[in-house]
This record gives structure tokens, C-alpha cells and sequence, in this order.
């Protein structure tokens, strides 16, 4: 019975390795190198990251066997490009005052920050 027992976790975990989109093809490992680049948003040009992100995410639906893993990191990398993108353009229709305000607030947080910091007792 124990041997029974035993044997279930091997043949899953050789179906694992085994499968078609399993650790043995670039089908696994593409998104595992790519989810770093998504959550980091590691520095490359946003139009790229939105780009590369959407066209995976069609071509993981595409191609066999379906690769849901694939879909889902870039599904990601196309979000940070998408909120990078939004974000420049939100800054750039800033007027200057408004960018010196932001500026100006952002130092003073910073400046009361590092205070904090300094009288706290380590």
C-alpha cells in the first residue's frame, strides 16, 4: 500500500516534466525569465515592453500546446508597459508649475524622511 502510495507523486512529477509545455521546453522557461522584466519593469522603452507583451500573449493562445503561463507573464509585461506609457503622458500635459509643485512636495517628503531617519535610535 505504500508503494501505492509512493508511486502517485513520481507519476505526476514525470508528467510535470514530461508534458508538452513542461520544464524541458522554452515553453516553460520563456515566462520564468520574463517575470522579472514585468514586475520590475526593467528598464526598456515602455512602447517596447507594450508591444512585446501584447503580441506574446496573442501568439501563447496561438501556438501548440497552449501556453497559459506564457499568456499570463505577458499579460503583465504589457500592463507595466501600458502604465508606463500612461504615466509619461500624464507628466508630460503637466504645466511647469504644477511639475515644480510636485517636485517641491516630493523633496520636502523626502527631507522629513531622512530626519525621521537621522533621530531615530538604531
Amino acid at each position: 500500500m505504500a508503494a501505492a502510495a509512493g508511486a502517485v507523486p513520481a507519476s505526476k512529477l514525470q508528467a510535470f516534466l514530461n508534458h508538452p509545455a513542461g520544464p524541458k521546453t522554452v515553453f516553460f522557461w520563456a515566462p520564468m525569465f520574463k517575470w522579472p522584466q514585468a514586475n520590475l519593469g526593467i528598464p526598456t522603452p515602455s512602447t517596447a515592453l507594450t508591444a512585446t507583451g501584447l503580441i506574446w500573449v496573442r501568439y501563447s493562445f496561438v501556438i501548440v500546446p497552449v501556453n497559459y503561463s506564457l499568456a499570463s507573464v505577458n499579460v503583465f509585461v504589457a500592463g507595466t508597459g501600458i502604465a508606463s506609457l500612461y504615466r509619461g503622458w500624464d507628466w508630460s500635459r503637466k504645466s511647469e508649475a504644477e511639475k515644480m509643485e510636485i517636485r517641491a512636495k516630493r523633496q520636502l517628503e523626502e527631507s522629513k524622511a531622512a530626519a525621521e531617519k537621522a533621530l531615530t535610535p538604531a
